[in-house]
């Protein structure tokens, strides 16, 4: 819908904005290389929409929606605004845990847990070609070879350091994602995990491809995290590769 959709009731006029339907056979985006920026869950609405606009401002290209208690149709109209808001910035929006949420909001791929994925064989079935799919490993290689050899687009290493985010997770340090990185040479392989301004670069030596990041951009003001995404995005691209 190019214009003002006007509907006539009686002798009066009622103005609704475009509506945007997302189909399947919209074009994705492709993730590009450097900070993943994962959205704080479950937070209301507006707060969600201001802190990823905060994000895209500076620069981030790629943000995940990680809403876990909220009912299927309220993530869905999040993740349609979120869709809007990234297109916007030509970014790319990932989901979490949910295959059907990402094809119904239009998103650019999903990411599934461990054990989100109940078969390798058969988790591209039913989902379009050109979805991103991104699995997390943990520190298990022989997982992670798994899910590269069933059409995973990148797989998710960590926690690389302790994480305020999920305390439960065993800390598995820089040296072993280096040698995660360099037994999978021409995988896409995402660092997640206590990751700041103060490691970013060790992250990135290391053989990463992104780095996740959750509560060290994501709090304070939006010009706070606007500011904190412009520094994470200087400081990756200008830090040495592996």
């Amino acid at each position: 819908m190019t214009a003002l959709e006007m509907t006539r009731k009686g002798n009066k006029i009622k103005e609704s904005l475009p509506i945007t339907r997302y189909t399947s056979t919209m074009a994705k985006k492709e993730m590009t290389s450097g900070i993943y920026g994962i959205l704080p869950a479950d937070i209301e609405t507006g707060l969600l929409l201001e802190k990823a606009e905060a994000a895209l401002k500076g620069g981030i290209k790629t943000l995940q929606l990680r809403d876990k208690k909220l009912g299927f149709k309220r993530r869905l109209k999040r993740a349609q605004q979120l869709r809007e808001l990234t297109q916007r910035y030509d970014a790319a929006l990932m989901i979490n845990d949910s295959s059907q949420l990402a094809k119904e909001s239009g998103a650019d791929g999903v990411h599934l847990g461990k054990d989100d994925v109940r078969d390798l064989l058969t988790m591209r079935d039913d989902l379009p070609d050109d979805l991103i799919v991104g699995i997390t490993c943990r520190a298990d290689v022989q997982f992670a070879k798994m899910a590269l050899q069933h059409d995973a687009n990148y797989i998710s290493f960590g926690a690389v350091f302790a994480s305020k985010t999920k305390v439960d997770v065993p800390e598995i340090g820089v040296a072993r994602l280096a040698k995660a990185c360099a037994m999978f040479p021409d995988a896409k392989i995402c660092a997640i995990g206590g990751i700041n301004l103060d490691n970013l670069v060790m992250v990135k030596m290391a053989g990463a491809t992104y780095a996740a990041v959750i509560s060290s951009l994501f709090y304070g003001s939006p010009e706070a995290i606007q500011a904190q995404a412009e520094n994470m995005v200087n400081v990756w691209n200008n830090a040495p590769s592996a």
